[in-house]
């Protein structure tokens, strides 16, 4: 009953963040004496035959056996997922949380990324940083090219925040090759449309931070640079389908929100008096359907039939973290690939679909886990919407991060321990129980009476608790770890061992043969060398036989 009664106890639900009570006091005490009472109940009884693991080993063998069948098509539609932020740890954690919100342990969860057959890692630094920032590492994987920290979509001969270093070092990315390749495209984002990872796709600027030009030094406008909302259409005006928030940079300076209009904070920015919503709808051939949208309710009641051009602009900044979301008025990231999707589909040449999980980064830096965490969970929904509705005989998708967060969890955790719970010991240096999620660094930091605080007298569980860190800081830093690359459909087996991050975009060229790569697409043929190879085989088994005999 009382194993019952710990593997029952809800560390996941979202709910106010309350002052201490001797209920939660009782939960706390009473956890970390439970744990040794209730390990082995733990355990799934399945799980203590051998024959559970050999027969589980041998159906992954025989799922590898078939990879040795290499998939070689020519990819029509290319799909990279890039979670901000979302480390190794990340990862595992995401999937411990997967299985928990579906009452199970939660280890043995198979998150959609997992059922990818090929795997790498990445390395993130940029030219100028051992660890990185989501800008150059924006620029490495969609423009193929590593760069300097907070630039965009320009080599590593610009200097941060310089516009006259700007003009001859651009660089520029898969989603205009594919444009130019006559694919549709397509950018999805839960940030700001003109934040740092969309903006490699179409801009090229000196700074990350240039998001209108009321973020810009008036040197910078006076030397020509154009601030990134501008650039997104300006640079790449076909783009089919663009999702995310960033509203507030699209308006005059001091233009009231549509959904907000009395918060002084999300007022329009612009200094050039330009509506660049109207610049939009202007951009568009008349024989075109384009729409804007600001909320889900006219999202979900378009018909996607009768659209060519979408631009969905759901916050005056980053759109809400998806804990927060309002689901009346804010669409998920899932209802966001499944609109974009179909739209881009309709194109019989493809698509290269941009998909960002952005606020996985921003949970991080705030140290607050739990936020971060089922930002990855929804992008993982959407990596398995999109798996449903695209075939991955003729669809490249690829996951993958920017970097890491100095995010962990450990303390020699039981299976099925809440993620979000705490470990089943005390420190043996202040006799104080820890949470197993902790940051290197961060917000989370805390003393009481110059000790470490207490964490049995905080509501560890809530959606916006922050985690303890090991040094203080506003803002959590992030990792410099290599990430993982999951890949599936064709040439993903490019994609393996440990590769550079610039290496991604070029596979995913090569892939659907757009870009400078293209020897190899002549007639459509198959673009390896399984072929030549088996020709060439049959030859000299042919040439041995003849002198045989």
């Amino acid at each position: 009953m009382l194993c019952c009664l710990l593997q029952g106890w809800n560390f996941l639900e979202v709910r106010p963040f309350p002052a201490f009570t001797a209920s939660l006091a009782m939960k706390v005490l009473l956890f970390a004496v439970l744990v040794d009472i209730c390990l082995p109940s733990l355990i799934p009884e399945q799980e203590k035959n051998p024959h559970f693991w050999r027969r589980q080993a041998q159906e992954t063998l025989r799922r590898a056996l078939k990879l040795q069948q290499l998939n070689t098509n020519v990819a029509k539609n290319v799909i990279l997922f890039l979670g901000d932020g979302m480390g190794v740890s990340t990862v595992t954690a995401a999937r411990i949380l997967k299985g928990q919100l579906q009452h199970r342990k939660g280890e043995e969860t198979v998150l959609e990324m997992d059922r990818f057959p090929f795997v790498a890692l990445s390395k993130t630094y940029n030219t100028n940083a051992q660890v990185p920032d989501s800008a150059g590492t924006a620029t490495a994987y969609l423009c193929g090219v590593k760069a300097n920290e907070g630039t965009v979509g320009v080599s590593a001969a610009v200097t941060r925040s310089q516009c006259n270093t700007t003009a001859g070092n651009e660089v520029t990315s898969i989603l205009k090759w594919a444009k130019e390749a006559g694919k549709s495209v397509g950018i999805v984002t839960t940030t700001r449309v003109n934040h740092a990872t969309p903006s490699a796709a179409y801009a090229h600027s000196a700074d990350r931070d240039w998001y209108s030009d009321n973020e810009m030094p008036p040197e910078a406008i006076q030397q020509g640079c154009k601030d990134i909302a501008h650039q997104l259409f300006e640079n790449i005006p076909g783009i089919e389908v663009i999702m995310g928030g960033g509203r507030k940079y699209m308006f005059p300076k001091n233009t009231s929100d549509v959904e907000y209009p009395n918060e002084e904070k999300y007022r329009g920015t612009r200094l050039d008096n330009r509506n660049l919503i109207g610049v939009w709808k202007e951009q568009k051939p008349k024989d075109k359907r384009a729409h804007y949208v600001w909320n889900r309710t006219e999202l979900m009641n378009l018909d996607l039939d009768k659209v060519d051009y979408l631009l969905g602009l759901f916050e005056p900044m980053d759109l809400m973290y998806e804990l927060n979301r309002n689901n009346e008025t804010d669409p998920s990231l899932t209802e966001m690939v499944k609109v974009a999707i179909k739209i881009l589909q309709k194109n019989p040449q493809g698509f290269f679909l941009l998909v960002e999980g952005g606020r996985i980064d921003h949970g991080h830096h705030e140290g607050k886990a739990k936020q971060a965490l089922h930002e990855a969970v929804e992008m993982d929904r959407a990596i398995g919407l999109a798996d449903v509705m695209t075939s991955s005989q003729e669809t490249l998708t690829v996951v993958t991060a920017d970097h890491s967060h100095v995010f962990t969890f450990g303390g020699y955790t039981p299976r099925g321990n809440p993620i979000f719970g705490l470990a089943p010991m005390q420190s043996d240096v202040d006799k104080k129980p820890f949470t197993s999620i902790l940051y290197g660094n961060g917000p989370g930091y805390k003393t009481v009476a110059g000790e470490r605080e207490n964490v049995s007298w905080v509501d560890f569980a809530h959606a916006n608790y922050q985690a303890q860190s090991a040094v203080p800081l506003r803002q959590e830093t992030h990792g410099g770890e290599d990430v993982a690359v999951f890949a599936k459909g064709p040439m993903a087996h490019l994609l393996h061992g440990v590769h550079e991050q610039n290496y991604i975009p070029h596979v995913m060229a090569y892939a659907a043969c757009i870009g400078e790569n293209k020897g190899h697409c002549h007639s459509g043929a198959p673009h390896s060398l399984s072929a030549p190879l088996a020709m060439t085989s049959a030859l000299i088994c042919f040439l041995l036989l003849s002198l045989v005999f």
